[in-house]
């Protein structure tokens, strides 16, 4: 009798457990992103780099002239 009674018990709590369900929707999911980015990039350099890179002729040497003014 105990062993009915404990299976009754055990189907009728097997019942009362919560079901989870996990579905996709319907409709794509849309993601917006409006980014702007803006970089500045600025070398520091000593006396002497600076005059190799302006020896050479490049645009690196006359950016880095440029900004040792400012």
């Amino acid at each position: 009798m105990r062993t009915v009674c404990v299976a009754i018990t055990a189907v009728l709590l097997t019942g009362c457990t919560p079901r989870i369900e996990v579905a996709a929707p319907k409709e794509p999911i849309t993601i917006n992103m409006n980014v702007h980015i803006e970089h500045d990039i600025r070398i520091h350099t000593d006396k002497e780099t600076a005059q190799l890179l302006d020896s050479a002729g490049n645009r690196a040497g006359e950016q880095i002239k440029k900004n040792a003014r400012q």
